[in-house]
């Protein structure tokens, strides 16, 4: 236990964490506060042209529905005009709509909590590889699988407990926001679950994301190590092979970019189009589309997770670390 606190302690005093942050702060102030400038609460007037513009649109669904079915074209195309239900916030134009935006907002929220995640978690173990902080500690805890064990812990712990706090008052404030200067929206039961799901596969994103940098910076013995594998892999893989595979002609090369499977982690499914899967197929049995899961992304980040934390651990059980 006294292991767990001082790792706690070492990285809750580094200046670098409390920099993160700070600027983690920031960005989130500068977006509420771009939202609170952008949006109005919505006057009489414009919540009656917006109920006027539901009524229209409502009986020119109808009337489209009407016409569709009096054609006898295809059930799935008809139904795509019975199942549309156009919404009052839909048109309130400069009003920030909680029910409508938010799922975006919380995007953007988990992309800059991964990359805190991130860096949060190289640096930790980084700075401790190169200025031999870790040797020392080792001569107190001679058994290093504990030791990086509970390093690796406690950045997780200390990541989720900063992530959740920070997921609360982020859409805390943005709902504040909705009541205050704006409206709510469609906010019943099956909005919050979705939302929860949401923030949970979110949370999980950055979990991910402080265990890859744990371990890029375990493996290569430096922050820098970390930092450099992410640029390469940006910069080579996710835009060179797509330029390669483009050229090349390769049917469903999505499928061999991570960010593809980031994509399909947090919507549950996403799906590509891509005209070389049909090859010489006519395009009325083959449209090109092929689909990625949450299941898949679960499954390719667990292989990530064993090749850079599974690799941490293994190396570093018998390096030399002076």
């Amino acid at each position: 236990m006294n292991l767990v606190l001082a790792e706690l302690s070492r990285l809750v005093s580094r200046r670098f964490m409390q920099l993160m942050a700070v600027l983690l702060i920031g960005a989130f102030g500068i977006t509420v506060a771009t939202t609170v400038t952008n949006s109005h609460r919505p006057t009489e007037a414009e919540w009656q042209q917006a109920e006027d513009h539901v009524r229209f649109a409502e009986a020119r669904i109808d009337e489209i529905r009407r016409e569709c079915e009096q054609r006898a074209l295809t059930p799935g195309f008809c139904d795509a005009y019975s199942e549309q239900q156009p919404r009052i916030e839909d048109y309130l134009y400069g009003v920030f709509v909680f029910s409508a935006e938010i799922t975006d907002l919380t995007y953007f929220m988990i992309a800059f909590l991964a990359l805190f995640a991130f860096l949060v978690a190289a640096s930790f173990i980084g700075a401790e590889l190169t200025s031999g902080g870790m040797t020392n500690l080792l001569l107190w805890r001679p058994r290093r699988t504990v030791v990086l064990g509970t390093k690796l812990a406690t950045v997780l712990a200390a990541v989720l407990a900063v992530s959740v706090v920070a997921t609360a008052l982020y859409i805390g404030a943005f709902y504040a926001i909705a009541e205050v200067g704006g409206v709510p929206g469609d906010v019943d039961a099956e909005f919050w679950g979705d939302l929860a799901l949401t923030v949970v596969r979110g949370l999980a994103l950055v979990l991910f994301a402080a265990a890859v940098g744990f371990g890029a910076a375990t493996l290569g013995r430096h922050t820098a190590a970390a930092l450099g594998l992410i640029a390469t892999y940006a910069i080579v893989w996710e835009v060179g092979a797509r330029i390669v595979f483009s050229v090349l002609e390769a049917g469903r090369s999505d499928r061999y970019m991570l960010t593809s499977y980031l994509g399909a982690w947090m919507t549950g499914e996403i799906s590509f189009y891509d005209p070389y899967v049909c090859g010489s197929r006519i395009m009325s049995v083959c449209d090109g589309r092929y689909e990625l899961t949450w299941a898949h992304a679960g499954g390719v980040f667990a292989i990530v997770l064993a090749v850079m934390v599974g690799g941490a651990f293994a190396t570093f059980r018998h390096r030399d670390l002076a």
